[in-house]
């Protein structure tokens, strides 16, 4: 099957994605490859501003379709009527195609049925082909002309994804085509990870991705801590509160990726998983997210208009994982989070050196065997959540951040090899400016045995400096304002240097000895 779009930015449409054609007309084409129909002819208008406001001095472009980059591409530019005009040009040959059989279907938006598409409208009516498009007054004006129009919707409340799958589902059901809409990742076309949302849950990723709201709410209670800014205790609680709907937003664009109908239900699910937490967030989101794309694939079937489907999916499926959660679900996710924080409390208060010790020790191997990011981070934020700042963050800081620091500069100042400087140096400033990048020490500790022991045991001290001051803290911001966000500043500023010094000074003496090696001509495997 092969199908033509024609139309326009149009009015409303201008500002519900019409301005963007590649990203408009590219979530059509991201459908119909997973629908196995092929574009055989595309005529678009892109107005510079929306329809509804155009003047003569308005300019346009002609987007058409590029059959050999399979993608589209702009063949004129100039005033709107002359625009206009070249597209009913186009037009002429477009309905050569219909006539001749080579176009079995159209999708159409904000269509000029009565000029620029006046000729394929009549030949799709003439052909009896289907027509599934959006725009109240252009669809009413081409169902008048007699065309086979099996699907129509206004633009309100719509996106370009929910709109192309919309097109495509009509049009599939109407030929009897089996059809996967890709919902996640556009360019990877991968039906079976798109026809599934399971697939598509990944605690790691939601947690990572919510990082830079706990963050912000650990950079408010440090401030708050300043007499002058004590008012910003109660901007803390909102961001405290506000939490929840951060991770539910996030979770229902990462199941669903329904663009901002999954936002919507987002935020609906979390301001109703309030009550259970960060993990009460993630559920709700989660369903929120499943239920998006249930919705909305069934409201399509039933061909209820485009508006009405995003209205739907979006507020019904926010609000119905919401209120699972705030009735039934919120209150066990609250004490699941509890208890993992009752847990850490226990080990810290029974000895907080062996607790900080241990976790120093097991820090560097966690993050190599990707334990880090699946287990520790969630921890950490999960610690954050009522007071912003945790005890396993400041082992991240001390015993990563810090050590990685203290390798990097040791290869600044003294590195094996003349080359090794100009490597250590980015990964240095990221972890000093940033309070990341750990990853920049792999190169130094994996050639050499001294440096990887070295890191470990560096960590391990930090670690237990950090459970005798009793420090809790955060990485991932700059290293300098990692003791302003810590509930002691002095024993975090100790534990971080004494870990960053350990570090450096191993680090120069196994280069030293490398280098005396190479010197007197024996291997330099340390």
């Amino acid at each position: 099957m092969r199908i033509a779009i024609l139309g326009s930015s149009g009015g409303n449409l201008f500002n519900l994605g019409g301005k963007d054609p590649d990203k408009l007309i590219g979530e059509i084409v991201a459908q119909s490859k997973s629908a196995g129909i092929e574009i055989g002819m595309v005529q678009f208008i892109a107005a510079a501003e929306s329809m509804d406001v155009a003047k003569e001095k308005t300019t346009a472009s002609l987007y058409v379709w590029d059959q050999a980059e399979q993608r589209i591409k702009s063949v004129f530019e100039g005033l709107l009527k002359a625009t206009n005009d070249a597209a009913a040009e186009l037009d002429a040959e477009i309905s050569k195609q219909i006539q001749s059989g080579q176009i079995d279907g159209l999708i159409v938006m904000s269509a000029d049925p009565n000029h620029a598409n006046k000729l394929a409208i009549l030949a799709a009516a003439d052909k009896g082909i289907p027509v599934v498009g959006t725009g109240g007054t252009s669809m009413a004006l081409i169902s008048s002309k007699g065309a086979k129009v099996i699907a129509t919707s206004g633009t309100t409340g719509t996106t370009n994804r929910t709109r192309a799958v919309s097109f495509m589902t009509s049009l599939c059901k109407y030929w009897g085509i089996k059809y996967y809409p890709v919902l996640g990742d556009t360019s990877s076309h991968n039906k079976t990870a798109s026809g599934n949302p399971w697939k598509r849950i990944n605690l790691k990723g939601i947690m990572q991705s919510s990082l830079p709201g706990f963050i912000a709410m650990a950079i408010v209670l440090a401030l708050s801590q300043i007499p002058a800014l004590k008012g910003l205790s109660d901007v803390f609680d909102i961001m405290l509160k506000a939490l929840p709907v951060v991770l539910a937003v996030i979770a229902a664009k990462q199941v669903s990726d329904m663009d901002e109908v999954s936002i919507v239900a987002g935020v609906i699910a979390g301001a109703l998983s309030i009550q259970g937490g960060i993990i009460g967030g993630i559920i709700g989101g989660i369903g929120a997210g499943l239920l998006v794309q249930f919705l909305f694939v069934k409201c399509v079937q039933w061909r209820f208009p485009m508006t009405t489907v995003n209205i739907v999916a979006g507020g019904f499926a926010g609000l119905i994982s919401g209120l699972i959660m705030y009735y039934l679900i919120a209150p066990f996710a609250l004490q699941a989070g509890e208890f993992i924080k009752y847990v850490i409390n226990m080990a810290i208060s029974f000895n907080p050196i062996i607790a900080g010790i241990i976790a120093g020790l097991l820090i560097w191997p966690a993050i190599l065997g990707g334990v880090y990011h699946a287990a520790i981070l969630p921890i950490v934020l999960l610690e954050m959540e009522k007071t912003g700042n945790s005890f396993l963050g400041a082992i991240d800081m001390v015993g990563l951040v810090m050590v990685s620091a203290g390798i990097t500069l040791a290869n600044i100042i003294a590195p094996r090899d003349k080359g090794e400087a100009a490597v250590a140096t980015p990964g240095f400033l990221i972890n000093m400016g940033f309070g990341t990048f750990v990853e920049a020490a792999y190169p130094f500790m994996f050639s050499n045995k001294m440096v990887f022991a070295g890191a470990i045991c560096a960590a391990g001290v930090g670690g237990g400096l950090v459970g005798v001051f009793n420090v809790r803290g955060t990485a991932y911001v700059p290293s300098i304002m990692g003791p302003f966000l810590s509930n002691n500043a002095v024993g975090f500023t100790i534990s971080m240097l004494v870990a960053f010094l350990l570090t450096f000074l191993i680090t120069l003496v196994a280069n030293k000895t490398v280098r005396s090696k190479k010197q007197a001509g024996l291997d330099t495997t340390i």
